[in-house]
C-alpha cells in the first residue's frame, strides 16, 4: 500500500510546483471550448486569450508580442533556436558554451553530423564562475571571422546558477554579423530578463520553472532574424512551430510569470538568504565540502561537491531521510555520467560525480533548508565509505 509522507522539496531547478493562481488559471481556460486556429467564435475567443498570454509575456520580457513563439517548452524552444537559425545561415561556425544545457549541446552536436549538415561546431570555454565571457567569442571571431554563424550562451546556469554576460557576448557576437541565443530557462520569472538589452536573437523560457505547467514555454525571436522551421504542419507561430496552442496551458504561463515577476526583487532577497543559510549550514556541520559557483549568480541554486561521496547514493539516503534534491539537470536523470559542468570548471571526475545541486523556490522556507543540513550529516557519514580517509562530520569544514 503506498503511503505520503511530508518531504522538504529542494528540486525547484527540475520543476517548480504551480502556482495556486496558475491552476485556476489552466482549470478555467480548460473549461472552455475552441482551437485557437479556427474561424469561428469559440476559436476566436480561444485565439484571444492566447494573444493575451502573448502581450503578458512579452510586456515583462521586454520584446513585442510578435516575437513570443509558443512551444512546449525550454528543450523545444532551444532546438528551433539552434536548428533553425544555424539552418537558415546555411554553414559556418556554430559556438556553444561548455556549460550549455544538452538540449543546446545536443543540438549543436547534430549540426556537426550528415545529417545536421556538418556544420563546423565550437565549444567556448568558461571562466572560473562557469561562464563564457566576451573575451571568450572575441576570440574565436579573430579566428573564425565572417564564418561565425550562431553563438549559444545561457544566461543562468542550471547547475550552479552562473549568470552569464549574455549582452555583453551579444555585442562581439552581432558585430561579427553572428546570431545569437541564449537559453533563459532557469533564469526567467527569478532574474529581470529584458530581450531587447540582452540583445540576442532569440531566447528561450519554460513556465514550469517559475510555477506554471509543464509541456509549455516559448521562444522569443527577433523579427528580423533568419529562422527556419525544425517541424511542419499548419503554419502556426509564425510558421516556425506548427501545431495547434496549447490555450490553458499559455494562459497559465501568463499568470504564472505575472505573479513571478511581481514577486521578484522579495523573493531574490529572501532565496539568497536561504541558500546562504544552506550553504554556510552545510559547511559548518559536514567537513570538507565545496561550494560550486559564485559571484553574480540565480538566486535559489546551490550546488556542492561531498568528495568521498556518491552523488547518487546521497540523493537516496535524503530521500529516504524526507530531502529531495538532485545532482543536476532532471533532463539526465539516471544516466550514470559525471557533471559536465562541473567538469568544464576543472573539477575532475570523482568530483564531478559527488556534487548534489539543492534549489529553492516560492514555497522553500527555513524548515526545508534546516531540514536538508540536518539530513545531510548522517547521510554523508553513511555514503563516505570506511577507507577513503575522509573526517567523520562533527566538526566544522576549515
Amino acid at each position: 500500500m503506498l503511503t505520503t509522507r511530508t518531504a522538504h522539496y529542494l528540486d525547484h531547478a527540475a520543476t517548480t510546483p504551480m502556482r495556486p493562481s496558475a491552476i485556476a488559471a489552466y482549470a478555467e481556460a480548460a473549461s472552455t471550448v475552441g482551437n485557437a486556429s479556427s474561424l469561428h467564435g469559440a476559436g476566436r475567443r480561444a485565439r484571444r486569450r492566447v494573444e493575451e498570454a502573448r502581450e503578458s509575456l512579452a510586456a515583462h520580457l521586454g520584446c513585442r508580442p510578435s516575437e513570443v513563439v509558443f512551444t512546449s517548452g525550454g528543450t523545444e524552444s532551444d532546438n528551433l533556436a539552434v536548428l533553425g537559425q544555424a539552418a537558415a545561415a546555411g554553414g559556418g561556425v556554430v559556438a556553444v558554451g561548455a556549460t550549455e544545457h544538452h538540449s543546446v549541446l545536443d543540438s549543436a552536436a547534430h549540426l556537426a553530423t550528415d545529417r545536421g549538415g556538418r556544420m563546423d561546431v565550437r565549444v567556448l570555454p568558461v571562466d572560473g564562475r562557469g561562464a563564457v565571457t566576451p573575451g571568450a567569442v572575441r576570440e574565436l571571431v579573430d579566428e573564425v571571422g565572417a564564418r561565425l554563424a550562431l553563438v549559444a550562451v545561457m544566461l543562468g546556469n542550471n547547475e550552479i546558477g552562473t549568470i552569464t554576460d549574455v549582452a555583453g557576448v551579444a555585442a562581439v557576437a552581432r558585430a561579427a554579423g553572428a546570431a545569437v541565443h541564449t537559453d533563459a530557462v532557469q533564469a526567467v520569472g527569478h532574474v529581470p530578463v529584458d530581450f531587447q538589452t540582452l540583445g540576442a536573437t532569440s531566447l528561450s523560457l519554460s513556465a514550469h520553472k517559475f510555477g506554471g505547467p509543464l509541456g509549455v514555454g516559448a521562444l522569443l525571436i527577433d523579427r528580423g532574424a533568419d529562422c527556419l522551421p525544425v517541424s511542419f504542419g499548419g503554419g502556426q507561430e509564425r510558421d516556425l512551430r506548427s501545431g495547434s496552442v496549447d490555450v490553458p496551458g499559455v494562459v497559465a504561463m501568463a499568470v504564472a510569470l505575472d505573479e513571478a515577476v511581481r514577486e521578484m526583487e522579495t523573493e531574490a532577497r529572501r532565496l539568497t538568504g536561504l541558500r546562504e543559510r544552506l550553504v554556510e549550514g552545510v559547511r559548518a556541520s559536514v567537513p570538507g565540502v565545496i561550494a560550486n559557483g559564485g559571484g553574480d549568480r540565480l538566486p535559489g541554486i546551490a550546488n556542492l561537491t561531498f568528495p568521498g561521496c556518491s552523488g547518487e547514493s546521497l540523493i537516496l539516503l535524503l530521500d529516504a531521510a524526507g530531502v529531495e534534491c538532485s545532482t543536476g539537470s532532471a533532463c539526465t536523470a539516471g544516466v550514470a555520467e559525471p557533471s559536465h559542468v562541473l567538469l568544464a570548471l576543472g573539477a575532475d571526475d570523482s568530483a564531478a560525480r559527488s556534487s548534489l545541486r539543492l534549489s529553492l523556490g516560492y514555497t522553500s522556507t527555513e524548515a526545508d533548508v534546516d531540514a536538508a543540513i540536518a539530513a545531510l550529516v548522517p547521510a554523508v557519514d553513511r555514503a563516505r565509505i570506511a577507507g577513503l580517509g575522509m573526517p567523520r562530520t562533527g566538526a566544522a569544514a576549515s
